[in-house]
C-alpha cells in the first residue's frame, strides 16, 4: 500500500513538473494562434466566389479540357489532394484536381476513423526526447481541434479508455494522458481522468474484470472519413475548382524552360475512364497527392528515382455494436506483438484495428484471414469471458495501405520519415507523401507554400483555418427534429441524415419519396437494419457517384458496415442509378457484378463466406447429429438427401409464414457449398457446426429452419387458416 501511495506522489508530482515546462510554451503558442485568427478576421471574408448550386461531372470535364491553362493541377483525390484544391482554390488560384477511382476510394475512407494526435507518438517523443516527434503530435492536435469545429456534424468528441490491470502503470499511464492534454493545451478536447475498477466496469460492462486496477479516460476525435473527404472536395468544387473523379493521368506533359533549357512539367494528359475520352490539362503547377502511388507518378516524370513509398497494411474489422458501449471506445496500447489496437463505437457498429504489417501498393487491397484473427484474438484478451469474440460475428473487414515514406532529400534515404515530406523535382513536380489524416490540411498549406514558391506563382496566404465545409454552415444538433417534423421522417433517418450532410439534409429529405405508411411519411429504407434511404441514392449521383461502389462504399458506408446488408441493397441502387443515369441492361448487369466483386474481396465478404467451406471440419457430437437430423427431415418429407427452396416454402406455408422467393433463394445460397440449387444434408451439418465453433453468425437458414420447426412442433396437426408471424 505504502508503495502504491509513494507511486500516485510520483504521478502528482511528475505530472506537476510537466504540465510547468510545457504550460509556458502553450501560452505562447495560444497567443501565436489567436494572432493569427484575429488577422485573418481582419482580412474579410474569402472573395472567392462561391457556388450555391454544385457543377456537374459534366460541367467539371468540360473546364478541364476547354480552360487554356490553370494555375494548379493536383493528382489525387483523397484526403491530402482535395485538401490541396480547397488551400489552392481559396487563395485565388485556378485550380484543378483528377482522381482516376472515385473521391476517398483509397486509404482516406480506410482509416481508423480518428482525429487524433496520436499518444504513442507522444509517448515516443518523450521516451526519445524527440522533439520532431512532439511537434508533430502538437501539430496534429491542433488540427484535430480545427477539423471539429469546421465539420461539426461529420465529426465528435470521443471518450476512450485506457484499462489498467498492474498497479505499476496506472500513474505511468496517467502522466502521460495527462501530457496529452496539456501538449493540447487551450485546444483540449476534454480533461482526461482516472477511472476505479467498479466505475470503469459500470460504463465498460464488457471489459475484462480480473487483475483489473482501474482505468484512464482520454478524448479524441471521431469522423466518417470517407465522407469528410468528399466535402473536403465539394467545398473546393463550390469555390471554383475543377474537380473530376474516374478521370486518370496517363502521362505528365513537359516543356522546355526557355531561359534554363530544361524540361518542366506543365501539365497532363489525361483520360476519362467512364468514356474512354482523353485530352491534356494543362497547368503552371503540378501537385502529386496519389498517397500510395506516389512512386507511380514521380517516375511519369523521372524514370531514374528511387522509390520512396514503403506501404503498409493496415486491416479493420466491423463487429455488431453490442461488443461496445455507445459512446465509449478502448485503446490496447500493447498488443502481443507490440501494436496498438482500437476498439470504438463507430455508425452504431464497433471497430477494431489496427495491424501494420509491409504490402504490394495495389489499388484493390484484401484482408486476410490472419489479420481478421489477429485482431479477434487481442479483442478476446480485453473482453470478459462471458462475451463470446466469434469469427462469425465479422460483418466486414478491409484492408487500408498507409504511404510512409523515405525522405528523398535526406542523406540517409533508407529512414522511414515519421511525419509527411514535401518534395520538387528538377522539373518542378511537387509531391506531398506519408503524413496522417488528421493533418490533412496543414500537410496542404505547407504543398502550396512550397509549390507557390517554386512556381512563383500570384497567390493569397492560406484561408483554410477555419473555413467551413460543405454541410457545417447550418447544421445544429438539434437540426434532426426539423427534418422529422418538417417531412415525415423516422427519428433514426433524420438522425443519420443530419449527421451525414449537415445542412445539406434538407435537400435529401425533399428527394425522399412518400412510404405509403401512416409512419414514416417519407424515406424509404435501401435495407430495414440502416437508415439509409433510396433518395441518397440520388443525392449522390449529384455528389459525382458514378458507380454502385461509390454508393455502397462513400456514399453510404453500408459496404464498411454490414456486406449483406449491402450485398441485399445493391440491386434497388442499381435500379435507380440505371433510371437516373440512364444505364443499359449490359451496364447494369456490369455495375452489379462490380459491386458484388468488390464487397467479395475488399470488404471481407470472401473471408466471412470461407469459413463455411465444403472441407469444414464437423465437430458435432451424435445426439446433436440426431437432432439436427431430425430438423432436416421435417423439410426433407421424402428423404431425398436435400432439400430446395420448394421444400422450404412448404414447410413455411404450414406456419403461415410468408418469404419472398429471391429471398429464399438468397437464403439458401449461403449454405449451397455444391452451387447446384439444394442443401445437401452434410452441407447442413457443416453450417450448424460452423455455428457451434462461432465461425458463422446469424444464419439465415439455422435461424429459420429452427424457428419453423419449434412452430411445428408447438402447433402440430393446426391447420394454415390460422395466422402466423414473420421470421
Amino acid at each position: 500500500m505504502a508503495f502504491r501511495k509513494a507511486l500516485k506522489r510520483t504521478a502528482v508530482i511528475g505530472g506537476g513538473t510537466v504540465a510547468a515546462v510545457f504550460g509556458l510554451s502553450q501560452l505562447l503558442e495560444y497567443r501565436k494562434t489567436q494572432a493569427r485568427l484575429a488577422h485573418m478576421a481582419a482580412e474579410a471574408e474569402l472573395k472567392v466566389p462561391f457556388a450555391e448550386e454544385l457543377p456537374s461531372r459534366q460541367a467539371q470535364l468540360a473546364t478541364l479540357k476547354d480552360t487554356e491553362e490553370f494555375d494548379v493541377l493536383i493528382v489525387g483525390g483523397g484526403a491530402t489532394g482535395a485538401g490541396c484544391a480547397l488551400d489552392a482554390v481559396t487563395r485565388n488560384l485556378k485550380t484543378a484536381l483528377v482522381e482516376r477511382n472515385d473521391f476517398s476510394s483509397g486509404t482516406s475512407s480506410r482509416s481508423t476513423k480518428l482525429i487524433h494526435g496520436g499518444v504513442r507518438y507522444l509517448q515516443k517523443a518523450i521516451m526519445n526526447l524527440d522533439y520532431e516527434q512532439y511537434m508533430m503530435v502538437k501539430e496534429a492536435l491542433h488540427e484535430r481541434a480545427n477539423l471539429l469545429e469546421v465539420a461539426p456534424h461529420l465529426s465528435a468528441p470521443l471518450p476512450i479508455m485506457l484499462p489498467v490491470y498492474k498497479w505499476w502503470q496506472l500513474p505511468y499511464y496517467w502522466i502521460g494522458i495527462k501530457m496529452y492534454d496539456v501538449v493540447a493545451g487551450t485546444e483540449c478536447l476534454k480533461s482526461s481522468y482516472v477511472l476505479s475498477k467498479n466505475k470503469a466496469l459500470e460504463l465498460f460492462p464488457m471489459l475484462k474484470k480480473d487483475k483489473l486496477v482501474g482505468a484512464i479516460v482520454y478524448y479524441d476525435g471521431q469522423h466518417n472519413d470517407a465522407r469528410m473527404n468528399l466535402v473536403i472536395a465539394l467545398t473546393a468544387a463550390r469555390y471554383g475548382a475543377a474537380m473530376a473523379n474516374y478521370t486518370e493521368v496517363m502521362s505528365l506533359l513537359k516543356k522546355n524552360d526557355p531561359e534554363t533549357g530544361e524540361e518542366k512539367v506543365c501539365g497532363a494528359h489525361c483520360r476519362d475512364v467512364i468514356t474512354g475520352q482523353e485530352f491534356d490539362v494543362r497547368a503552371k503547377c503540378v501537385i502529386n497527392a496519389t498517397g500510395p502511388f506516389t512512386d507511380s507518378l514521380r517516375k511519369m516524370d523521372n524514370q531514374e528515382i528511387e522509390n520512396i513509398c514503403q506501404p503498409s497494411a493496415g486491416v479493420h474489422i466491423v463487429i455488431p455494436g453490442y461488443y461496445s458501449p455507445d459512446n465509449m471506445g478502448l485503446l490496447d496500447p500493447a498488443t502481443s506483438d507490440g501494436r496498438v489496437i482500437f476498439f470504438l463505437p463507430w455508425q452504431k457498429m464497433t471497430i477494431a484495428g489496427t495491424t501494420d504489417s509491409p504490402t504490394d501498393v495495389t489499388a484493390h487491397p484484401v484482408p486476410t484471414e490472419e489479420d481478421i484473427n489477429f485482431i479477434l484474438n487481442e479483442v478476446r484478451n480485453y473482453l470478459s469471458p462471458d462475451v463470446e469474440v466469434r469469427r462469425g460475428d465479422v460483418l466486414a473487414a478491409w484492408s487500408g495501405i498507409r504511404p510512409l515514406v523515405t525522405d528523398p532529400n535526406s542523406k540517409d534515404t533508407q529512414s522511414i520519415c515519421r511525419n509527411h515530406i514535401v518534395n520538387v523535382s528538377d522539373s518542378g513536380l511537387v509531391t506531398i507523401a506519408g503524413g496522417k489524416w488528421t493533418t490533412y490540411r496543414s500537410m496542404a498549406e505547407e504543398t502550396l507554400d512550397a509549390a507557390i514558391k517554386a512556381h512563383g506563382l500570384s497567390a493569397q496566404p492560406c484561408k483554410t483555418v477555419g473555413l467551413t465545409l460543405e454541410g457545417g454552415k447550418d447544421w445544429t444538433p438539434t437540426l434532426y427534429i426539423r427534418l422529422v417534423q418538417d417531412y415525415g421522417l423516422e427519428n433514426e433517418v433524420a438522425q443519420h441524415l443530419a449527421s451525414q450532410y449537415g445542412g445539406k439534409a434538407y435537400e435529401v429529405a425533399k428527394k425522399a419519396q412518400v412510404t405509403g405508411k401512416r409512419w414514416p411519411i417519407v424515406g424509404k429504407r435501401l435495407v430495414s437494419e440502416f437508415p439509409y434511404i433510396e433518395s441518397e441514392v440520388l443525392y449522390a449521383i449529384k455528389e459525382y457517384a458514378c458507380t454502385a461502389i461509390d454508393v455502397i462504399a462513400r456514399r453510404t458506408r453500408l459496404g464498411f458496415l454490414n456486406v449483406q446488408a449491402a450485398d441485399e441493397a445493391l440491386p434497388r441502387i442499381v435500379e435507380i442509378m440505371a433510371k437516373k443515369l440512364d444505364w443499359s441492361q449490359e451496364r447494369k448487369k456490369a455495375e452489379l457484378e462490380a459491386a458484388k466483386n468488390f464487397l467479395y474481396l475488399e470488404m471481407g465478404y470472401r473471408s466471412r463466406s470461407e469459413q463455411l467451406t465444403k472441407t469444414s471440419e464437423i465437430c458435432l457430437d451424435y445426439q446433436e447429429v440426431i437432432r439436427y437430423k431430425k430438423r432436416f427431415h421435417k423439410f426433407d418429407k421424402e428423404s431425398k438427401g436435400f432439400i430446395t427452396t420448394v421444400d422450404v416454402q412448404r414447410v413455411l406455408q404450414n406456419i403461415n409464414v410468408q418469404i419472398d422467393e429471391n429471398a429464399l433463394h438468397e437464403i439458401l445460397n449461403e449454405v449451397d457449398l455444391n452451387k447446384n440449387g439444394q442443401v445437401e444434408f452434410d452441407e447442413f451439418l457443416q453450417l450448424m457446426s460452423a455455428v457451434k465453433k462461432g465461425q458463422v453468425s446469424d444464419s439465415r437458414l439455422a435461424i429459420l429452419l429452427k424457428t419453423a420447426e419449434e412452430s411445428l412442433d408447438m402447433r402440430g396437426p393446426v391447420t394454415v387458416d390460422r395466422s402466423g408471424g414473420g421470421v
